[in-house]
């Protein structure tokens, strides 16, 4: 965040500043430089002698300077993300009790921060001091040799105090540029740190997109491969498939490979070796906003935004009518709770939702899906840590989204899957059964084992 902050705010304040300047002073530079020429070219030569080392010592303090710009930026991208991660943790931080220590944490860090920005000043802050002992060197050798040419006769005495008054206004500009050119390190320290963002790697577009006139519901994946870092694989020969309005289950222990299905149906990554198809179309060909406009997702953290509870419901499908928005939440057993709030739809909710609860904020998310009426769906853990009777509302707003669409559903608890048309189990990113509720049970393999110990967990009724 501070890259999209303090960064670019520090970018503009020195391109906004420094363009007027320079091109003032290089105007300036130009003319006093056709009137020294003018009035005795040796002398404006011998003037200018000092520019080289001006050169010299404005690269080396700048070279410093912005290296140490950088870390005073890095380390106030630091503090700010710690201040800002403490913060929206607070009531962790002092359940804890960690008051103290995280005031420890925040003053290592911002120590760090006040060292890279004083070593920053300090090269920056010396290099005005520097250059007004070059300029007194440079009116130093221009009165020398001013003075010997005078006493040969060559120059007269107004001449060489006129060049020494020449002088000093050939070397303001020189400074401002130079002065300029160190300031702009500190723009420039920011704008590397935002151009390692702009040079991330968007995703990959396909050189001539596809995307059905109508999306019939059927999901095949084959033998499809997949790695995160192109190293240790994490899905290996997958297959499978999803016929029209069927409910597919995804289960397995954690990091068994589920939501990463979930990610490359929805093209958030792309996949290594293998396919996956929609209605007999390779979704590799597909554009990828248009295919997730068709797809609804649940997740298991759902994201509120800022705002009121319609325009967060209407977020996915904008032109949707009041109307339309009470009838989405009516599908998804959130219109009772929502007439139950002070203002109803009207409601505004921080950024975080947190004046709702969890299992409200699911059911809006459901409610949202509605809208937009897609035909295939993904819920990935949705009904995950909430109470009992909240999840009987999510289930039965659910079987209500799920109706006739094809449903991807990725869950722990079993009783939420029992009445899928197939499930598939998952470990170490290989399907190793499938079947339905009945005959997994039958076969007495993972999926039974997963089941049995579920039934013997208090607060999970798989039975």
């Amino acid at each position: 965040m501070s890259r999209l902050t303090n960064d670019i705010n520090n970018i503009s304040h020195t391109l906004s500043e420094s363009v007027t300047q320079l091109v003032s002073s290089l105007l300036t530079l130009v003319g006093i430089v056709v009137i020294m020429f003018f009035l005795n070219p040796i002398l404006a030569l011998v003037a200018m002698s000092t520019v080289p080392f001006v050169m010299i010592v404005t690269a080396i303090i700048a070279k410093q300077s912005r290296k140490n710009f950088l870390a005073q930026q890095k380390a106030l991208g630091e503090l700010n993300g710690y201040v800002e991660e403490r913060i929206s943790g607070a009531k962790v931080v002092k359940a804890y009790g960690r008051e103290e220590s995280t005031v420890q944490e925040f003053q290592s860090i911002n120590e760090s921060y006040r060292r890279s920005a004083i070593m920053a000043q300090i090269f920056a802050g010396s290099f005005g001091p520097i250059m007004n002992m070059v300029n007194n060197f440079g009116y130093a050798i221009v009165a020398f040799a001013g003075g010997w040419m005078s006493v040969k006769g060559i120059l007269s005495v107004g001449l060489v105090a006129s060049f020494i008054v020449y002088v000093g206004q050939f070397n303001r500009p020189i400074n401002q540029i130079a002065q300029m050119f160190n300031a702009i390190q500190a723009a420039l320290a920011g704008a590397e740190r935002v151009f390692e963002i702009l040079d991330e790697k968007g995703e990959k577009r396909a050189e001539e997109t596809f995307f059905p006139q109508k999306i019939e519901g059927e999901v095949t994946l084959e033998e499809v491969d997949f790695s995160y870092d192109g190293k240790t694989i994490v899905l290996k020969d997958v297959s499978l498939t999803a016929e029209p309005g069927q409910i597919i289950a995804l289960v397995g222990p954690t990091g068994a490979g589920k939501t990463t299905i979930v990610n490359l149906l929805t093209k958030f990554y792309d996949i290594e070796d293998g396919k996956i198809m929609i209605d007999g179309h390779d979704i590799s060909s597909f554009d990828r906003e248009q295919l997730r406009r068709e797809l609804g997702i649940v997740l298991q953290d759902t994201q509120l935004f800022m705002g009121t509870i319609k325009d967060n419901i209407r977020y996915g499908r904008q032109e949707a009518s009041d109307e339309e928005i009470i009838e989405a939440a009516k599908m998804a057993n959130a219109h009772h709770f929502i007439m139950g709030l002070p203002e109803g739809y009207e409601t505004v909710l921080s950024s975080s939702g947190d004046t709702i609860s969890r299992g409200q904020r699911q059911l809006l998310a459901i409610a949202r899906i509605m809208l937009i009426d897609p035909q295939i769906l993904i819920l990935d853990e949705a009904t995950s840590n909430v109470d009992t009777r909240t999840e009987m509302h999510i289930q039965e707003a659910m079987r209500n989204l799920m109706k006739d669409r094809t449903s991807f559903v990725v869950a722990h608890r079993l009783s939420t899957i029992k009445n899928a048309d197939r499930i598939y189990v998952i470990d170490n990113g290989r399907i190793i059964e499938s079947g339905n509720h009945d005959e997994l049970i039958r076969m007495k393999g993972f999926y039974y084992s997963l089941y049995t110990t579920q039934l013997a967990l208090p607060g999970h009724d798989v039975a």
